[in-house]
């Protein structure tokens, strides 16, 4: 049976929110309502990891809408993470449908987190955003079937069936999961969360989950795709089809623009890194270091160059030796551990890795973000292998997420050859 039930409100949502889900390496399928006792993605064997159920209650009545979800839940029986999942501007029968979701599990406590920072789309001091301007004065109030009257979320929501709701401010997830895990233990049965980052949402989702392991604490996530998946992901739900070998990142880009973008991979992706210092480390020593964060379990672990120290002009005899020094690294690595994919950041890293590696060239399959490249290596020990490439300074703050997300996604969905 299905780990996760996702109910949305239109089809377009339902089939983006899936995708969601296949990216995190759940086996993702998406159908529309009515279901029956006979469904085939209800049997046994289906071999669903995440259903996702578009009700089509968008522009339905409250009481309808409620029914609609009754019904679901109840025909998909129990799943491990119930997640409602809303419109990047709220349209439609949020309240009424949270509320009967609650309704389905008298015991358990809802997250509200409709946050899409890659959309546009943020909460602030309980307030939702559309491309920085409050919701009711956006597109989405001017809607002809489904008009949105507030920009402040707990109004929405309506009375909740009498539920407590909290509301948790930025300041309080930008302290970081500890400061989180405090706030929600204090709060309510129903808690909107502020949220303007992805990395925001992930410690949101890494304290629930923390809450859950700690006290048992069963929520129900009411968002609009992106939180619902990182709380899969933080309550260990994912990835779905057997282990996702995982993601080894080589970077000799030292640009403040590059340090940016794997900050951003360490707070969304929990990605960590051996930095290596001018002072030429042996690249065995730097493979061992390697060895330690997979067996701490993280899913991307790499290798990056360190900056000289602060008015400390570079030496050009470093970058003369340093992308060989960590192609060799990369090598050794692959060789030694089960590696599923390879991300390079730095023109001159990619250059040297593909070498080191013995490939003859580099199959493109498509263009993650502009200069940003993903595909497969040709030839050699290490043929089929997937890559992906981009330059120190191409992307925002979000870029190299992008390019590993992209390759965790090609590993869920097309598991390639293990590595000798």
């Amino acid at each position: 049976m299905p780990k996760l039930l996702v109910l949305g409100d239109d089809l377009t949502g339902s089939n983006a929110t899936g995708a969601l889900y296949a990216r995190f390496g759940l086996r993702a399928v998406s159908v529309s309502a009515p279901l029956t006792p006979s469904s085939p993605c209800l049997r046994q064997d289906s071999g669903i990891d995440a259903l996702v159920v578009n009700l089509g209650t968008r522009h339905a009545d409250p009481e309808q809408a409620k029914a609609a979800v009754r019904a679901a839940i109840e025909l998909a029986g129990p799943v491990e993470l119930t997640v409602k999942r809303v419109d990047t501007t709220l349209r439609g029968n949020v309240g009424a449908e949270t509320e009967a979701v609650l309704d389905s599990a008298p015991a358990a406590r809802a997250l509200v987190v409709p946050a899409f920072p890659d959309a546009g789309r943020v909460t602030l001091g309980g307030l939702h955003l559309v491309d920085g301007k409050p919701l009711a004065e956006s597109p989405a109030a001017r809607d002809p079937l489904t008009p949105v009257r507030s920009s402040r979320i707990r109004t929405l929501l309506g009375p909740a069936g009498g539920r407590t709701i909290t509301e948790l401010s930025l300041d309080v997830v930008e302290s970081g999961v500890d400061g989180v895990v405090g706030a929600l233990r204090e709060a309510g049965e129903i808690v909107v969360c502020d949220a303007t980052t992805n990395r925001h949402l992930t410690a949101i989702a890494q304290a629930a989950a923390r809450l859950t392991a700690e006290d048992g604490t069963r929520w129900i996530s009411v968002d609009s795709g992106p939180f619902g998946v990182r709380l899969a992901s933080a309550l260990g739900l994912a990835p779905g089809r057997g282990e996702v070998a995982p993601v080894l990142a080589v970077v000799g880009s030292i640009t403040a623009q590059t340090r940016d973008q794997l900050a951003e991979t360490e707070q969304v992706l929990d990605a960590r890194y051996v930095d290596v210092s001018p002072d030429q480390p042996d690249p065995a020593e730097i493979v061992e270091g390697v060895g330690k964060l997979l067996a701490a379990g993280h899913r991307v672990v790499g290798i990056r160059a360190v900056p000289p120290a602060p008015g400390v002009p570079a030496d050009p005899a470093v970058a003369a030796w340093l992308p060989a020094a960590l192609a060799k690294a990369a090598l050794l690595a692959l060789t030694r551990y089960r590696i599923g994919a390879l991300y390079a950041s730095g023109g001159d890293i990619a250059v040297e890795v593909t070498k080191a590696l013995g490939a003859d060239g580099f199959e493109i399959d498509t263009e993650v973000l502009p200069l940003a490249v993903a595909g497969r290596l040709v030839g050699g020990a290490f043929d089929g292998l997937p890559f992906a490439t981009k330059g120190g300074l191409i992307g925002d703050a979000a870029a190299a997420v992008q390019c590993l997300e992209h390759l965790n996604y090609v590993l869920a969905t097309h598991p390639g050859r293990k590595n000798p």
